[in-house]
């Protein structure tokens, strides 16, 4: 589990690609601090397993499923990517609980200057729109955000200065995909609710009791 508060961005060094899969060296600061092989570690929002570890630099394997789903796909040597260690118990929430299971690929649509914070649009699937309220979360490329406003097929957001200037956001240009988790909250109540969803008296009342119906 993680945050979506991004401790630093790291750059690709080196990609070995294999024919449905690959390997990803990412030269970074401050994530390697504490960290083993075997931990997790949120690469543009997407949890990824270290394999090898050295001084100032991991390496991670993306799977056929990770390429699908992510972008990850299209990362190349010099790519600066968004770096998030696994939650920790004693750690403070500062964002929003996020699984790192990337749910689709969001595309921006309008970027414009608010002063000087910046509002993102962005295009999303229908069936994560489904999952995306106003005043909700949701994580961009594993950052933590609140969404601003919702349209039928897309939302958006404003992002702050700090956030700006310290995530791979800055980059961002029209047309851009980025990784897209909705709020796990969200899906729990999407699924109690779907017509296929075996109801019990108990599902009803919790949903009742906490708010939700």
């Amino acid at each position: 589990m993680f945050t979506g508060i991004i401790e630093e961005t790291g750059t690709i060094t080196a990609v070995k690609r294999e024919s449905d899969s690959a390997y990803f060296r990412i030269a970074c600061n401050v994530v390697t601090d504490g960290t083993k092989i075997g931990d997790s570690i949120a690469i543009n929002g997407a949890c990824q397993t270290v394999i090898k570890i050295g001084s100032g630099w991991f390496e991670v394997f993306s799977s056929y499923e990770t390429l699908k789903l992510t972008t990850l796909s299209s990362l190349k040597t010099g790519s600066i990517v968004n770096l998030e260690r696994a939650l920790r118990l004693s750690d403070r929430l500062g964002g929003h609980i996020v699984s790192g299971h990337v749910d689709a690929q969001a595309a921006l649509i309008a970027k414009r200057h608010d002063g000087e914070a910046v509002e993102l649009t962005f295009s999303a699937p229908a069936s994560q729109m489904r999952q995306t309220v106003k005043k909700g979360s949701v994580a961009l490329d594993g950052v933590s955000l609140t969404v601003a406003e919702v349209f039928p097929d897309g939302f958006s957001v404003a992002v702050i200065p700090h956030t700006i200037e310290n995530t791979t956001l800055k980059y961002l240009k029209t047309g851009d995909k980025v990784n897209l988790e909705t709020d796990l909250l969200s899906k729990y109540v999407e699924k109690y609710l779907s017509p296929d969803h075996n109801k019990s008296t108990l599902d009803i009342d919790f949903l009742k009791e906490n708010g939700f119906l």
